[in-house]
C-alpha cells in the first residue's frame, strides 16, 4: 500500500498508462515514502488483474510472487548497506550480487554505493523476454548511490531501452545524478504532504509531540517517525543545548560525547540549527526547531554575519566528505570550536 499523501501522485501517474516511459525518476525529499511508492507501482505494473486504477489486486500469481520477493520479471537494485538495513535481500537480484558474494563474507563494511557489477547483473535480466508475457520492472534505490562506473553502464541501457522494460529510479538527491541519466528519464517530483495530514498520520502511529518532530524532520512524516524512536535523541537534545549556549558551547565536551555517532548524523543536527539561526535572524521563524525559538533568537542577536557565512561553507565542505573514514572526535571538536567562534 502507498501512504495516504501519495494518492494524488498515484492518480496522476495513471494518465501515463497508455504511453508509459521506459524510465521514471521519482524524486523528492527523503522520508516521504518514495521507495514504497515505487515498489507499489512496480507491483501494479506487473499485476495480471488489470484493474482500471492501476492498483495491484494482491491476489493474482504475479502479486503473490511479488509479495514473496521472487517475481521473475522484477528486480530491485540497492547498495549492500541499505539492503542489509532494510531487509531487501530477498527482493534483490541474486545475479547482481553474485560477483560480490565472496567479498560480502569479509569483514569490510557493506558498500553504500550501487556498483557496476550490480548494473551489469541487470543485463541478463533486460536482455531476455518476459517470463509472464508482460512488463519487466527494475527499481533502483537510491539512484544517487550509483557510482560513476555504474551510472555510465546504466546509461547505455537507458539510451537503447529494451522493449517492455521499465526502470523506476528513486532519488532524494537528484542534484547528485549525472545530467545524462536525468535527461533519459521522465522526471516525477513527489511533494511533501500537508503538515496537518502528516501530523494526523503520525498521531495514528502513536507518535507524541508530532508537530515538533515533523518540523525537525523538515516535514517528512517517515523521517519524523524514525526520530520518535531514535536512540540518539538524548544526545541530540544535549547537543542542541550546547548549540543554544552560543559562545559558552563546550567544543571538547561535544567531541567527547558525540565521537561514537556517525558524522553525517551530527552534521545534520548542526546544519539544521544553522539554518534556523539564519531564519530567526532574517524572518524570525525557525523551521526545524520551533521549540527552541527563544534560544535561537538570543544566539542570532550575537551572531557575526561574516563569520557565519565562512562557517556555513566549512560545514558544507565537511558534508562532501562525511562518509570518508574520519576521526569523528577531531571533526566534531573543530566544528564546535568554529561554531563557538561565531559569537566571539
Amino acid at each position: 500500500m502507498i501512504y495516504p499523501w501519495q494518492a494524488d501522485d498515484w492518480s496522476r501517474l495513471q494518465q501515463l498508462r497508455g504511453h508509459w516511459p521506459h524510465a521514471l525518476l521519482l524524486y523528492g525529499q527523503a522520508g516521504i515514502g518514495k521507495l514504497r511508492f515505487a515498489q507499489h507501482l512496480a507491483q501494479g505494473l506487473l499485476c495480471e488483474a488489470g484493474l482500471p486504477d492501476g492498483q495491484p489486486c494482491g491476489a493474482c500469481k504475479a502479486c503473490t510472487w511479488f509479495a514473496q520477493g521472487n517475481h521473475p520479471d522484477y528486480r530491485i537494485v540497492v547498495p549492500e548497506a541499505l539492503a542489509a538495513e532494510a531487509g531487501l535481500n530477498a527482493a534483490a537480484d541474486e545475479k547482481a550480487d553474485k560477483a560480490d558474494a565472496d567479498d560480502a563474507k569479509k569483514t569490510r563494511a557493506p558498500s553504500k554505493e550501487i556498483k557496476i557489477e550490480q548494473v551489469r547483473g541487470l543485463l541478463d535480466f533486460v536482455g531476455v523476454g518476459s517470463h509472464r508475457g508482460g512488463a519487466r520492472v527494475v527499481v533502483l534505490y537510491p539512484a544517487e548511490a550509483l557510482n560513476v562506473a555504474a551510472a555510465n553502464a546504466l546509461l547505455k541501457t537507458l539510451e537503447e531501452p529494451p522493449a517492455g522494460v521499465v526502470f523506476l529510479m528513486v532519488s532524494a538527491r537528484i542534484d547528485r545524478l549525472l545530467p545524462t541519466i536525468i535527461s533519459r528519464c521522465r522526471k516525477w517530483p513527489m511533494a511533501l504532504p500537508e503538515p496537518e495530514s502528516a501530523v494526523q498520520w503520525l498521531a495514528k502511529q502513536g507518535v507524541a509531540d508530532a508537530p515538533a518532530l515533523l518540523a525537525e524532520a523538515g516535514g517528512a512524516p517517515l523521517a519524523a517517525l524514525a526520530l520518535a524512536s531514535d536512540d540518539n535523541r538524548a544526545l541530540r537534545d544535549w547537543t542542541l543545548k550546547q548549540l543554544a549556549a552560543g559562545a559558552a558551547c563546550d567544543a571538547f565536551a561535544c567531541g567527547e560525547a558525540l565521537q561514537k555517532l556517525p558524522v553525517p548524523l551530527v552534521l545534520g543536527w548542526l546544519q539544521r540549527w544553522l539554518y534556523d539561526l539564519l531564519a530567526q535572524r532574517t524572518a524570525g521563524a525557525p523551521r526545524y526547531f520551533p521549540q527552541a525559538a527563544t534560544s535561537l533568537a538570543r544566539c542570532a542577536e550575537k551572531l557575526d554575519a561574516n563569520a557565519f557565512n565562512r562557517f556555513s561553507k566549512t560545514v558544507t565542505r565537511q558534508r562532501a566528505v562525511e562518509n570518508h573514514p574520519l576521526n569523528a572526535r577531531l571533526v566534531f571538536e573543530e566544528l564546535f570550536i568554529g561554531y563557538r567562534d561565531l559569537f566571539a
